[in-house]
């Protein structure tokens, strides 16, 4: 049987992406994504949890990740996890965990442009349904008549 390595996250990058070529002038882009989740425990305080994943972009999409994302946007990021292993100069393991990119969609706001020559990127807010796990059904924005099934 085959297996399933899909990620998908929403969150904000930790700090601007760091873009290097390779032999072949063939681009790599490293940045760190901070997904938080809150809940409430059993007191009634809500806590919130940051994870930080490591996001690694090949080519185009990693070009295209220097030129317009910044610290702090606000990003969606499909891919899948790859481990990396290796041993340091003392002879250590040592391991990597990273977040390879497939599709990165931006979901900031877009600026408004204060000059024709301006290089914002021409894309849109994308609104996602607001999904009520409690209950298990979909709330929010999401019309019953639109739900696929």
């Amino acid at each position: 049987m085959r297996g399933v390595n899909k990620v998908v996250l929403i969150g904000n990058i930790g700090k601007e992406p760091d873009l290097q070529y390779l032999e072949g002038n063939i681009a790599v882009a490293k940045f760190p994504l901070a997904t938080t989740e809150s809940y409430k425990d059993k007191t009634g305080t809500l806590v919130s949890q940051t994870e930080w994943h490591t996001v690694v972009l090949w080519r185009g999409l990693a070009e295209l990740a220097q030129k317009y994302l910044h610290k702090g946007s606000l990003v969606y990021i499909e891919g899948r996890i790859r481990t990396r292993n290796w041993e340091d100069k003392d002879k250590n393991k040592r391991f990597s965990t990273e977040i390879l990119g497939d599709n990165l969609v931006m979901l900031d706001k877009r600026k408004e442009q204060t000059d024709s020559t301006s290089e914002t990127p021409a894309h849109e807010t994308t609104s996602f349904p607001d999904i009520n796990f409690d209950h298990g059904g979909i709330t929010g924005n999401v019309a019953k008549d639109d739900l696929p099934f």
